[in-house]
């Protein structure tokens, strides 16, 4: 238990030390594979050199002067962003909630419409305006009055959706995969019809991409996975690679409304930010990467999807990528306390899904070593099929 820390995380009885690749050490010495890549962050693996090597020579060039100054290294990550999302204008801030707070800000100036829609167990972040879009109630206890205006719809509902988005409505802002929530995939005909709505009805389509961007699911950014045409996307996350960096992109026509004054961040797109994240964009072009990740995928999703068939416990293997629930019919916790205790760190997507985020580079063979364990895990804790 820390002296001084508040403890907004249930921490383990783990310190950490260093990481490599797919590998977390603690400074007792243990070895970790890490299913989890820092919170969904780490896509191109713990101290990637290229990412080390970029950052340490920004290091001493100087990290920050203040967005008074043009950064050569802002305009360089922005026309990547530009052209790998074929969404004009960037604004760079530290944190997804932070891009998702200027994404409910541009919405409301841009239309002079108040409405935000958003979806049941969505997940935006922790502060006002991204708190008030999240649709989950725990997350909004003890921190009324939260901001007026917000409208939860039940998720993968099209009817829904198309009674609730009104003329009134600024925007609507979707995950297409629901990582908090669940890891629950967003249907085609769901995310379709809330597109062709909120085009019909003037409100701005915003994707929340903080955790599903920068390849997570097998594409530089999900929404091209489903084919849809959003106004404005965020990321942050992957987008540093666990360097605090996060992006808001949105059409070339949303540049009029924020003008100078209109809006900004004292530390957002700090020159070392940008090298990481040039880094990071160039590792994501890599030839082939992608085409990895959707190779791993397949392994493990016939892995576990094995299991689920062997399981009394495990009732459904979803996501995309190596974005993945497992769902089970039993709390989480004790499983991946046995994960742990086997040498792999994971996630809960609520009390009953397991979440599994590899970095995008993890081995073939350590991939293996870690499903190995999760496998063991889950067949120890609970029972399997005679």
């Amino acid at each position: 238990m820390s002296k001084h820390l508040f403890p907004t995380y249930k921490r383990w009885d783990l310190t950490f030390d260093s990481a490599h690749g797919s590998e977390i050490t603690t400074t007792d010495g243990r070895k970790f594979i890490d299913f989890m890549a820092g919170i969904g962050t780490v896509n191109m693996g713990h101290n990637h050199p290229e990412i080390v090597e970029a950052v340490e020579k920004q290091l001493h060039r100087g990290w920050h002067g203040s967005n008074f100054f043009q950064y050569d290294q802002q305009e360089q990550v922005a026309t990547l962003l530009a052209d790998v999302s074929g969404l004009d204008r960037v604004f760079f801030a530290n944190s997804g909630t932070e891009a998702n707070e200027a994404a409910i800000k541009l919405a409301r100036k841009a239309t002079g419409r108040e409405e935000i829609v958003s979806f049941t167990q969505s997940f935006h972040g922790r502060t006002y305006g991204s708190m008030a879009a999240t649709g989950q109630a725990k997350i909004h206890e003890g921190y009324a009055p939260l901001p007026a205006g917000f409208t939860y719809v039940p998720y993968n509902d099209p009817e829904q959706a198309e009674k609730e988005i009104t003329s009134d409505t600024a925007a609507v802002i979707v995950e297409t995969i629901q990582g908090e929530g669940g890891v629950v995939p967003g249907e085609q005909a769901f995310l379709d019809k809330v597109n062709e709505v909120a085009n019909a009805r003037g409100a701005l389509f915003i994707i929340d991409e903080v955790q599903t961007g920068i390849g997570r699911t097998g594409e530089p950014f999900s929404y091209q996975k489903y084919g849809l045409r959003p106004d404005i996307v965020t990321v942050a996350k992957g987008l540093g690679n666990g360097f605090p960096v996060a992006a808001m992109m949105g059409r070339e026509d949303l540049q009029t409304y924020f003008g100078p004054g209109s809006h900004g961040t004292t530390l957002g797109g700090n020159p070392l930010a940008m090298a990481a994240v040039h880094a990071t964009l160039e590792i994501l072009n890599t030839p082939g990467l992608l085409d990895a990740v959707e190779n791993k995928s397949k392994r493990v999703f016939h892995t576990l999807r094995n299991l689920c068939d062997d399981s009394d416990i495990v009732t459904e293997v979803r996501g995309a990528g190596l974005m993945i629930g497992i769902v089970c019919e039993q709390p989480v916790a004790p499983i991946l306390t046995k994960m742990q205790e086997k040498g792999v760190v994971a996630l809960p997507a609520g009390e009953k899904v397991i979440r599994l985020l590899p970095p995008l580079t993890i081995s073939e063979e350590r991939l293996a070593q870690g499903l190995d364990i999760v496998t063991e895990a889950i067949k120890e804790t609970g029972k399997t099929k005679a």
